[in-house]
């Protein structure tokens, strides 16, 4: 029966070992990565820019297995004091227009360079004079306000792609911007609530929604939403990727709009 046991926990560690490989690959878009782990290494460094670095408007998620829109600003990250691989973290979320406020901590777990340097199409960064580049992979805990509706936790791991520049500075890694499926700042997991303890798929990033089902994302190019999802929130990623084909023409802003957020 132990032995049972055993066998059945080794292939379930193998398969989800397998499957964070699969995903690693993708998210870096191929670039293979060295084995160990150098997290010590890069600690000194302050990460917290590049979670900030991409507009609102550009970070797409989904929660629940029907891909509902979930919308999450993040509004300050700080690294704790004494603390070097913890982050404290401020923001609010949003659900069908459901806001809730949220705070909680980002802990680096794993640091990895990448076997060779990657300079973009035709080299272009190959003058930014690149020292070392890879991915970080953090876990992170956020807790909304107990006291709002519908509110609860989200809590899973965080992939970023980062670079270090010769003046010894942590950057954010659009080196493969244009490239087809790029995205970054990749938080995959789950929410919890608090009433009901009902657990959710829960994911989101910069550019695209990362492991969301087959059909959701059909753009090639630049992220598109499959009509089927347009009902949970995602209308208008459809009607401003018609704007440019002037299908739609948009009504000239009188002034600034307060975002969701503010």
């Amino acid at each position: 029966m132990k032995r049972t046991i055993i066998i059945l926990l080794f292939l379930t560690n193998v398969s989800f070992a397998q499957k964070s490989e699969k995903f690693l690959n993708h998210f870096m878009l191929g670039s293979e990565l060295l084995t160990e782990n150098i997290l010590g290494k890069y600690v000194q460094f302050d990460f917290s820019n590049l979670w900030l670095k991409t507009e609102n408007s550009n970070v797409y998620g989904i929660i629940g297995e029907d891909h509902q829109r979930l919308r999450i600003k993040l509004l300050t990250i700080k690294k704790i004091p004494g603390k070097d691989i913890e982050y404290s973290v401020v923001g609010k979320s949003n659900v069908n227009e459901t806001i809730c406020d949220f705070q909680g901590t980002i802990s680096l777990v794993e640091i990895y360079e990448v076997k060779e340097l990657n300079y973009g199409v035709d080299d272009e960064f190959a003058e930014e004079g690149i020292i070392s580049q890879g991915v970080l992979i953090a876990d992170y805990s956020f807790k909304e306000n107990k006291e709002q509706t519908h509110s609860g936790v989200f809590k899973g791991k965080l992939y970023t792609k980062w670079y270090l520049n010769s003046k010894n500075q942590i950057e954010y890694d659009n080196i493969e911007f244009i490239s087809d499926g790029y995205f970054n700042n990749a938080f995959v997991g789950i929410w919890e609530s608090y009433s009901t303890d009902k657990k959710k798929i829960c994911n989101w990033a910069d550019y695209r929604v990362p492991k969301a089902n087959k059909d959701f994302d059909i753009g090639v190019g630049e992220f598109n939403v499959s009509e089927k999802y347009w009902k949970k929130g995602w209308m208008d990623i459809s009607l401003n990727n018609q704007i440019p084909n002037k299908a739609i023409v948009r009504k000239e802003d009188k002034g600034k709009v307060k975002d969701w957020w503010e």
